[in-house]
């Protein structure tokens, strides 16, 4: 039976900003699109690589949408002690929502550890 995983403690995320950004074309046309920038910072005592991520984002019509994958942006981070890493990315809603996930990163023994992307709203701006 697998365990949930552990926070590695000293591993963190912020979100660094969050912008509507209506000239970005999306999947299809009746969503929004929202680039946010987020920064992986390691100040635990052991080297990680993130190996994956969830994300949930709930939408005002409490429809909720989870994207799963392997690494971050196309990448898989190697961050030492004291590294962080820093992205930018999009999400597509249909109206104002909220979202949160977790990024999934393994050490150098093959521990596997958790730590969570806090949630953050994606908010229309009142003239969209």
């Amino acid at each position: 039976m697998n365990s949930p995983l552990k926070e590695l403690p000293g591993l963190e995320v912020t979100v660094d900003q969050v912008v509507y950004m209506p000239e970005l074309e999306g999947p299809e046309q009746d969503l929004y699109p929202f680039l946010y920038a987020i920064t992986i910072r390691n100040n635990s005592p052991l080297a990680v690589t993130v190996r994956g991520r969830k994300w949930v984002v709930r939408q005002e019509n409490a429809e909720t949408i989870v994207v799963e994958g392997d690494g971050v942006v196309g990448q898989f981070p190697h961050l030492e002690p004291g590294a962080e890493f820093s992205y930018n990315s999009k999400h597509f809603v249909k109206g104002t929502s909220e979202a949160e996930g977790a990024f999934f990163v393994e050490g150098p023994n093959g521990q596997h550890f958790c730590t969570r992307i806090p949630r953050f709203a994606l908010m229309l701006p009142d003239w969209a």
